[in-house]
């Protein structure tokens, strides 16, 4: 098949949504999954539809950015993980003794753990809403480890994994975050506590969706934030209210165009399959989609570095971020806004080129003096 990809939308009546996906991924590739941190990160750009997509097709875009020669730095290192992996195995020691007491529970020796086993996401899933229900019902302190939340997102299903969830006799379902970031004198450091909480609120999303069709239940809108206290390995909790986040999020996931509406706008030949396909293939399928890159992105995404290079190479001006992107209009280049500054182009009555202008002919004037001074 040639590298080159059709120029319009090519209808695929005759196949589904998932198989359609399955194709873009490469038949051989099994589906990334797509996690809280993820959909915290489309939630906070919804009008890129190129990670809407991918992430929708479960492509991996860690290895894809590495195929087009972009590879991103993006992620957690191994030690890292292996910390994170220790604390919460330390937390949720003895049934979950050190966690509940965090809670507040006076005797956690009696709370209920159950088993989540089943087969496959979706069986995990319906296997949590089922000991919800049940943990509901009986009135006691449950502790359900790592259950599995469905989400629908854009059209397609998420499947989400939070630390933990509790449940209280009252009904009430409480969303755990483990992290092994320190909590130093009470307090943790802002940007990581931001990001633990809009992830948290993505599960707390997915709870309510749950609690729904369960009746009831209530699910609460503040979350345990556990961490190491101080420098040593003893954990600590905070209670973090989400309410902004969860907004935020709902508003921005229910804003994202649906999966199968970008899928059928794509040219014929697109694929995102790294074994099979050219890093020019590759290229131009990732172009074929539109994308909304923000210099966010770079703590967000794995392709991040990779459009950043083809927003530079464009002269756009979002790789100045959003706030620059909002003020300059409909000035989409910096060419443009450059010669809009000079007096080549732009309408006068603009607001935005009328600052240009204001800007150049005072930095002219400083300049001026500037030379005159000497």
């Amino acid at each position: 098949m040639s590298d080159s990809l059709g120029s319009g939308p090519v209808p695929r009546p005759q196949t589904t949504l998932r198989q359609q996906l399955a194709e873009l991924r490469g038949p051989a590739a099994a589906p990334h999954p797509l996690d809280a941190r993820a959909l915290a990160a489309l939630a906070a750009n919804p009008g890129c539809r190129r990670r809407a997509l991918l992430d929708g097709a479960g492509v991996d875009k860690a290895a894809l950015a590495s195929a087009l020669g972009s590879p991103s730095g993006f992620g957690q290192s191994q030690f890292a993980f292996m910390r994170g992996n220790a604390f919460e195995a330390k937390v949720k020691a003895d049934g979950g003794l050190e966690l509940m007491r965090l809670l507040g529970v006076a005797k956690p020796d009696g709370v209920r753990v159950p088993d989540l086993a089943a087969a496959g996401p979706q069986g995990r899933a319906a296997r949590t809403a089922l000991e919800l229900r049940e943990a509901t019902a009986a009135g006691a302190w449950s502790l359900l480890d790592h259950p599995m939340l469905a989400l629908d997102v854009a059209g397609s299903p998420a499947y989400l994994e939070p630390d933990a969830v509790v449940v209280a006799p009252d009904g009430r379902w409480t969303v755990v975050e483990i992290k092994s970031f320190p909590m130093i004198d009470g307090s943790a450091d802002a940007a990581k506590v931001g990001a633990a909480a809009r992830q948290a609120a993505v599960y707390v999303l997915a709870l309510e969706r749950v609690a729904a069709v369960t009746g009831g239940a209530s699910v609460g809108h503040s979350v345990l934030l556990v961490c190491p206290k101080d420098f040593s390995n003893q954990p600590t909790g905070s209670v973090v209210d989400v309410r902004k986040q969860l907004s935020v999020t709902r508003r921005q996931l229910a804003r994202l165009t649906r999966i199968e509406d970008i899928a059928a706008g794509l040219p014929e030949g697109v694929s995102f399959d790294v074994e099979a396909c050219s890093p020019e293939r590759l290229a131009a399928s990732v172009e074929a989609v539109p994308h909304a890159y923000a210099p966010e992105c770079l703590s967000a995404c794995e392709l991040a570095f990779h459009c950043r290079g083809r927003a530079r190479e464009a002269g756009a001006v979002e790789a100045l971020g959003r706030s620059v992107r909002g003020e300059l209009g409909g000035l989409t280049t910096v060419g443009a806004v450059l010669a809009a500054a000079r007096g080549e182009s732009g309408d006068p009555d603009d607001p935005a080129v009328a600052a240009l202008r204001r800007a150049a002919e005072l930095r002219a004037e400083s300049l001026e003096a500037v030379g005159a001074c000497r």
